[in-house]
This record gives structure tokens, sequence and C-alpha cells, in this order.
């Protein structure tokens, strides 16, 4: 399953007018494109969207023993708003050890569960955390969950770019090669060639909508 590239491209405004117009069940600050929808790509084969959150510090913890009796998951009113469990409680989720999970509530809030699209959670930028998540694949040698750099931000602080949608539609972002990409943050040439090669090869093993979470 893929997507034509004008269809990614609303689907992006949908996801954006989401966060914009309904509570999250986290502070949202960023959005952002990444990999083939931002490369002009048609069909889109996964939409890959960054989504920037802020931790949740002081919410309702006097709710949380209340969640947690009735949806048997901890930490409603603190890692995630108890005011979004109210309104959206079918889209709750836990990690395995039963704790509300921001990147999950958020995915499920978002996405639908058969559509081709990947969500990457952080409370750090987009720049911040592709240079992050290079250093550590580099010291584990281990490149699959290296975050592609070549990425657009549609939306910062509650405001969406003026035109960054506009050169989505138009095809108008110009990117190197991953490869490239990748050497041009510090990878020597072999390296990214086989970093490119990794983070490809994992993308292309992916069904559906996916999530993942990182903290920074």
């Amino acid at each position: 399953m893929s997507l034509d590239r004008l269809e990614a491209v609303e689907r992006v405004e949908e996801i954006v007018a989401t966060v914009e117009d309904e509570t999250m069940p986290v502070p949202v600050r960023e959005v952002w494109v990444y990999g083939d929808v931002a490369l002009g790509l048609d069909p889109v084969e996964r939409l890959d969207v960054y989504v920037t959150k802020d931790i949740l510090f002081k919410d309702a913890p006097e709710r949380a023993e209340e969640f947690q009796r009735s949806h048997g998951v901890d930490g409603v009113g603190k890692t995630v708003r108890a005011a979004w469990a109210d309104e959206h409680p079918e889209y709750i989720r836990a990690n395995a050890n039963g704790h509300a999970a921001p990147e999950k509530c958020l995915a499920a809030h978002l996405l639908n569960d058969d559509e081709p699209v990947h969500l990457e959670v952080c409370n750090a930028s987009f720049e911040d955390n592709v240079t992050q998540r290079l250093k550590g694949a580099k010291m584990r040698n281990d490149y699959e969950q290296i975050l592609d750099p070549r990425g657009a931000c549609l939306w910062l602080d509650g405001e969406r770019s003026p035109d960054a949608f506009q050169k989505l539609r138009d095809n108008e972002f110009v990117f190197p090669t991953l490869t490239q990409s990748l050497s041009m943050l510090g990878m020597d040439e072999t390296e990214a060639g086989d970093a490119a090669d990794a983070v490809k090869e994992y993308r292309a093993q992916q069904e559906g909508a996916t999530v993942r979470g990182d903290v920074v």
C-alpha cells in the first residue's frame, strides 16, 4: 500500500489540522515531514511524520488512580493529559509496563491502523534528534534507526509554515541523496552508503501505521 503524492500531502495537512484544533495527549511543539514526501516521490511508499512534544510535568496527577481503576493504565494525568483522556478514552495506550505512553497515544489519535504512515515522537527538535540518533547509531554500529535528515518543518509553536505545504505540492524542496546527506553530517562515504542501505531495508519491512518514541 502506498499513497499518491497529493494524497500524502493532504494526509499531512489533516494531521497538522488535528494537532491545531484538538486536544492532544501531550503538548506538541513541532510537526515535520521527512523522507519520501519531502523528496517529491510519487507514489509515496511510506509517509514519515516527526512530532516534537513537550514532556508533561504538571497536569492532574490526582486523577491517576481514577484512570488506573477505569482503564487499567497508570500515569494518566501525569504523562498524558487527563482532559485528553476524558475526551478520547478510545485512544489511551500503554507501554509494556502498563504506563501511559505519549507516543502511542499520539499515534492512536493521529493515525489509522492500516495506513502507510510512520510517526516519530521525541521531546527534541527534528534537527537535534537527527544528530543524536546518528551519533548513537555510529557508536552501536547499528544504522536501522537513523533519522533521515531530509525533512521540512510544517508547523512550529502553533503556527503553520507560510509556504511549506505549497512547496510540498509543487515539489520544490531539493535534497541530496541519503548517502550524501549522511556524509554531510560527518560519516565517511562507505559508512554513509552502508547506513543508507540499512535505513532503506528497515523501512521496506514496515507495514501499516507505526510509531517510535524517543527521549533525548
